[in-house]
């Protein structure tokens, strides 16, 4: 294959290179991208030079999958900075006297996408330690920190959870707890907050067995409560899932007002709160550092912390920040930062098919931008994959990086140390936007697994022929 040459300009004040040819051997990577359906673009460029070294379909404007949230990254590292932490509040509205909260008593949440059950059974014992007995006023619950959404991502099944709702109360990633066991002849179902040390029951879900084969899940919101049905023909003998919550602050409500009465400490049924009063603070949770977060989610590619995280620094920004805007702000920042970018972002974890981002956009903000805010330490190493699609033993390739997966798009983003020491940094992006179309809403459709398999092993072939440039 050859790459024509032709200017490629990294923005205003920054690096210029030119694209240069390369012949490569037929089969190997060429045979790869031959065999699979759609597009394929990436762009592989000198991390301290800026030159580019290969590349292809350099500026088709593709869907980045989770390889969003290493721009997400960026962008709430420039504004909030790495020791940022997201705070969660108990707050009373009058004095306490003999015990007794003369007043209300509000959970207000400050848009932490890592709070758990855990961490509200650490505020009960605290509140309890104070002395407080009893509310005379209201137990209020606010998460009006964040614009709510009930989902992050429309096309999505509504089993999935990995899209929750959105709130400013973001209580075990908005997931509920779905554990079923057979008993004799029928089933034993139910429903919980599962932290570590604390397991609550959720009142604010139920769920139902239903003698049908499909469809395996059915979702209503009706009376404060999500109902669930699941097909009972789907089940095995024993086993769990978390499912998505859409109802976060009744959620969170629900689940400390449980944790707070096994402290001796009894409160009214919770409310929810449009605005959020004053008072004085007399619990306070503060999440890990932002740094430490945003490892955990490039790690674990948690969507909504992506989105939680992308939101506030909008918020931070005075930007819009409800979902689909914020990732538009998203977009608004990164062309400034570049000089100008044709990218788009419908959110902030990439969930979303819509968001699109060329390959060379995507390497020149990791080269321009990922350096100075260390962006390269919160991605995990990679994994490289032999021909079987295995994680290949012994690998001596250096390379962190940030992947994106959806039903028939694959993406990688990152850093690889080449073997003669070079730093190298690369984009390479999948998609078959065709059969993702015609396989909209399912979970898993027939080909995806072996599509993406196949756009992995490409990506660990790429990588191979880059580390000796």
């Amino acid at each position: 294959m050859q790459l024509s040459r032709r200017q490629m300009i990294f923005g205003a004040g920054a690096l210029a290179c030119v694209i240069p040819r390369v012949s490569w051997a037929a089969g190997g990577a060429d045979g790869l991208i031959a065999a699979l359906s759609g597009d394929v673009s990436y762009v592989v460029a000198d991390l301290a030079s800026g030159k580019i070294l290969g590349a292809r379909n350099a500026e088709k404007a593709m869907p980045p999958a989770s390889t969003v949230k290493a721009i997400t990254s960026l962008y709430a590292l420039e504004t909030l900075g790495g020791g940022y932490r997201f705070a969660t509040r108990l707050i009373a509205t009058g004095p306490v006297s003999g015990g007794v909260l003369q007043g209300d008593l509000v959970l207000a949440g400050g848009g932490d996408p890592t709070l758990t059950t855990d961490d509200l059974g650490d505020m009960a014992a605290q509140l309890a330690a104070s002395g407080l007995r009893g509310v005379s006023g209201r137990f209020l619950v606010w998460g009006g920190a964040l614009p709510y959404a009930p989902e992050i991502a429309g096309d999505q099944p509504i089993h999935v959870g990995y899209n929750p709702a959105i709130s400013g109360l973001i209580l075990n990633f908005n997931r509920v707890h779905f554990e079923w066991r057979r008993a004799g002849k029928g089933w034993q179902v139910g429903m919980d907050a599962r932290g570590e040390r604390f397991q609550p029951k959720a009142f604010t879900a139920e769920v139902a067995l239903a003698n049908r084969k499909s469809p395996l899940f059915t979702y209503a919101n009706s009376g404060g409560k999500e109902h669930w049905t699941v097909a009972a023909s789907g089940l095995n003998k024993h086993g769990s899932r978390w499912l998505p919550v859409r109802n976060p602050d009744a959620y969170a409500g629900d689940v400390f007002q449980t944790l707070a009465r096994a402290q001796g400490l009894a409160l009214p049924a919770p409310r929810s709160l449009r605005d959020m009063p004053g008072g004085t603070v007399l619990v306070e949770h503060r999440s890990e550092p932002l740094g430490v977060i945003l490892r955990g989610m490039m790690k674990y590619s948690t969507n909504v912390t992506a989105e939680a995280v992308g939101m506030t620094t909008s918020t931070a920004r005075g930007a819009p920040a409800g979902r689909g805007q914020s990732g538009a702000s998203m977009g608004q920042w990164l062309a400034a930062r570049m000089g100008g970018s044709g990218a788009r972002f419908a959110d902030h974890s990439g969930l979303g098919a819509e968001s699109r981002i060329s390959a060379q956009e995507m390497v020149r903000a990791l080269a321009q931008l990922g350096p100075g805010m260390g962006l390269r330490d919160l991605m995990k190493g990679f994994d490289l994959r032999d021909d079987a699609g295995r994680k290949m033993q012994n690998q001596t390739l250096q390379i962190e990086a940030k992947t994106g997966t959806l039903n028939f798009a694959s993406s990688l983003a990152g850093y690889m140390t080449g073997r003669n020491g070079r730093q190298l940094v690369f984009a390479i992006m999948t998609a078959d936007m065709n059969q993702r179309r015609r396989t909209a809403g399912q979970e898993t459709p027939t080909g995806s697994r072996e599509w993406i398999r196949r756009s992995k092993i490409l990506q660990s072939r790429l990588l191979e022929r880059w580390s000796a440039l």
